[in-house]
């Protein structure tokens, strides 16, 4: 395993134990690899009115964002137990804004970092809708 997707690992570990997730118990940490090799983690954030609740994906995008980054080259989430925890498809989405129709590798990991699946965005979320699919009105 190379140094990189073994600290996005680490960092995704990390952030899952930090989670807040009081209702449904299912704790999520996620790292984000970005241009220029700089990576951004989140957890998920549950709130009473479920709704309102944040997942960790979104969250480490919005770090990532909020620092100046704008692509994801690679995105490690971290579920709890051995079950395979992918993002939903909200995240799914918020995925794709920021990686290319090609798609990006995903690691899904268990919590103590065990690599549990091997994927791409693209597989994840095939025929997306990016920001290509919109027309520039200037």
């Amino acid at each position: 395993m190379d140094i990189t997707k073994a600290s996005l690992i680490e960092l995704a570990v990390s952030a899952f134990s930090k989670a807040y997730a009081p209702y449904s118990n299912h704790p999520v940490g996620a790292a984000i690899l970005s241009e220029g090799g700089l990576m951004y983690a989140g957890c998920n954030v549950e709130n009473a009115a479920y709704p309102l609740g944040q997942c960790a994906e979104a969250t480490a995008i919005g770090n990532m964002v909020l620092n100046g980054s704008k692509e994801i080259e690679h995105i490690v989430i971290v579920g709890p137990d051995k079950e395979i925890c992918t993002p939903c498809g909200g995240c799914r989405q918020k995925i794709r804004e920021f990686t290319g129709a090609s798609g990006v590798p995903v690691t899904i990991c268990d919590q103590s970092g065990t690599i549990v699946l091997e994927t791409t965005s693209a597989e994840l979320l095939p025929h997306a809708f990016g920001p290509d699919n919109i027309k520039n009105n200037t």
